[in-house]
């Protein structure tokens, strides 16, 4: 009997202790999850307003000081990361123009939004030339701002567009991407944790375009309180799903468009891509064959792989936007 009560005695105390130190976890767990929560809700909602982000060069200000670069970030692509594509960029983009990029609101994409701070940035700063960066799903918006644009009598001279869908069936994961739209327009919200566990699913599947450095940093970003809101995400599914280019087809006047990108791409398209985009924009599209072969993401990943993209901007820019009068640095030897 006592060593029957001994156990029993050892057993309690056994459970109060693992009690005490799953307690003590799980609301250090809680606290964490909380604090994150919170700075989560403080950060996005300082993202509430569409702006414009600046990313300065001093010789490309002296320059170029009314001629722009604007680069309209892909999907999940959060204020900092475009920052860091436009900086990848910037040895070929400052041939032409200062940069800068588009930082949708959290909120949720409103293309009426993006145009009207794209027209008082053009205001604000008297600019007098205009080029767009599409990365991925941003060649979309870029397309319709450009075209919102003219109406204002504001023409772009170029749109490169960066492994961009010219619909919703250029995306490959269809029934994924179907299913996001639907839970969006049924009201259904998805919540920040639920997504960074797709985020890391959908990575792992596609692991043959990434290394498994690339998949945790991109899946951490996605995680971060600096990552695009889930409503922002939700709302850019949408506008993909609902992209019509033919409303484009004469509105775009002069500007020239070319699309770049991958044979190897997994989440666009290559062929129906670059076909969409021909048949749709005849009058405007000079080249299709552009390509970003080496790349690793094969998908839209100019901050990977700066010098292949810098290659293929640089020869767009060279062939398309001639140096603009004024521009260029005379030397004397």
């Amino acid at each position: 009997m006592q060593d029957d009560d001994g156990r029993a005695l050892q057993r309690a105390s056994d459970f109060r202790e693992s009690s005490r130190r799953s307690f003590l976890i799980g609301s250090a767990a809680a606290a964490l999850v909380t604090a994150d929560l919170v700075t989560t809700r403080v950060i996005q909602s300082q993202r509430d307003q569409t702006r414009i982000l600046p990313l300065d060069d001093e010789e490309a200000r002296a320059r170029f000081p009314n001629d722009r670069w604007v680069l309209f970030p892909g999907y999940k692509t959060s204020w900092e990361e475009g920052l860091w594509i436009l900086n990848s960029l910037r040895p070929a983009l400052t041939r032409r123009a200062q940069m800068a990029v588009m930082g949708y609101s959290n909120r949720g994409l409103d293309i009426n939004n993006v145009v009207a701070t794209m027209n008082r940035y053009v205001d604000n700063f008297r600019l007098e030339r205009l080029y767009f960066y599409g990365h991925s799903f941003g060649g979309m918006v870029a397309v319709e701002v450009a075209a919102r644009l003219r109406d204002r009598g504001i023409p772009v001279e170029l749109i490169f567009l960066d492994s961009s869908p010219s619909s919703r069936y250029d995306v490959r994961d269809q029934r994924m991407f179907d299913g996001v739209v639907r839970l969006y327009e049924a009201g259904v919200r998805v919540p920040i944790s639920l997504r960074g566990t797709y985020e890391l699913g959908e990575r792992i599947v596609h692991k043959n375009e990434r290394t498994w450095s690339q998949i945790v940093d991109q899946t951490l970003e996605q995680l971060s309180p600096l990552a695009p809101s889930s409503e922002l995400i939700q709302t850019q599914s949408s506008y993909i799903y609902h992209f019509d280019v033919s409303r484009f087809r004469l509105s775009l006047g002069d500007t020239k468009v070319v699309f770049a990108g991958n044979p190897d791409d997994g989440v666009v398209d290559y062929a129906t891509a670059r076909a969409g985009w021909a048949r749709s924009l005849p009058d405007n599209v000079v080249s299709v064959d552009r390509r970003t072969e080496g790349a690793l993401p094969a998908h839209a990943s100019p901050q990977w792989n700066p010098l292949v993209y810098q290659g293929v901007v640089s020869a767009v820019q060279r062939e398309y936007v001639p140096v603009p009068r004024g521009g260029g640095w005379k030397r004397f030897f």
